[in-house]
């Protein structure tokens, strides 16, 4: 292996999911610049790279939960799931995020990819997309936003004042119920408030600055670089980027006769995890 384009040779195993090949296993992957944790599980031919939105804790820890809630995906895809670089800038845009994550992709020998980015993760697939059209077959944008204005970021902004006051019970209970429905946030108070107790100062800095990477985001005039068909699944009760969010990305799209929008209602902005054929709608549109 080339320096400096190379991947970790230490794998961690986690769940096998039951069967041969099935495993999930936990590296890193290094360039010139950075180092990227990442996973993967599944043992299909095609490969799906899944991007993540912005969290306090890293994807790696659900590592098993994630495989098993993309279970149905493994038998015809290998699926990645990259967290942020290590070591962050102290000024770190989406648009580097994107440079950076396909970097990583590229490092890894992964081409021709299908691609699922959540939240902020949909922007950072949406940047990589257009940057690097030869990169991705088909994309599936969920529960993200094409510009991100004063209005759009006013809820992150707030989640920004809590983490850098120290208060991260109450980044987490802020975050639950903008991400949540109501009577979903009401049943998870007590994890997230578990879960916030568990998080260090470095946490919240390091959330500080992939949240704050996130102003000034805007493809409105670079979309149209994108050239693989494109799924976008919003919410109309999406608390954080709003309900037209979804409805802006398929109208910059509008032109195009491989793009579709779906449009959900009652699962709120997490629809990706509280919606229950979610994924199976994804299934269908990367299947066809």
């Amino acid at each position: 292996m080339k320096a400096g384009r190379k991947e970790a040779m230490k794998e961690r195993k986690g769940n096998n999911m039951n069967g041969p090949g099935m495993e999930t296993r936990i590296a890193a992957v290094e360039t010139a610049g950075f180092r990227m944790d990442y996973f993967r599980f599944g043992r299909g031919g095609k490969t799906l790279v899944i991007l993540p939105g912005l969290s306090v804790d890293s994807v790696i820890k659900y590592a098993d939960t994630v495989a098993e809630a993309y279970r149905g995906f493994a038998e015809k895809y290998t699926v990645y799931v990259f967290d942020r670089r290590k070591g962050l800038p102290a000024v770190y845009p989406v648009s580097r995020m994107a440079e950076d994550t396909a970097a990583a992709i590229r490092a890894l020998g992964l081409t021709d990819i299908y691609l699922f980015g959540v939240s902020q993760g949909g922007m950072i697939a949406m940047a990589a997309a257009a940057a690097e059209p030869e990169l991705v077959r088909k994309m599936v944008l969920g529960s993200t936003a094409a510009r991100m204005d004063r209005e759009r970021y006013r809820t992150v902004g707030r989640w920004v004042e809590l983490a850098e006051g120290g208060d991260a019970e109450g980044l987490y209970l802020a975050f639950g119920e903008a991400v949540y429905p109501p009577e979903a946030f009401e049943k998870s108070k007590g994890l997230l408030a578990a879960a916030a107790a568990s998080v260090t100062r470095e946490d919240l800095g390091r959330f500080v600055i992939l949240a704050e990477g996130m102003k000034g985001f805007d493809m409105t005039e670079k979309l149209k670089a994108v050239a693989c068909p494109v799924l976008v699944i919003g919410s109309a009760d999406d608390r954080v980027l709003g309900a037209d969010a979804a409805g802006q990305i398929a109208g910059l799209l509008k032109d195009r006769t491989d793009c579709e929008l779906y449009m959900y209602d009652g699962f709120g902005h997490a629809a990706y995890d509280t919606a229950p054929d979610y994924k199976e709608r994804i299934l269908r549109f990367l299947g066809k």
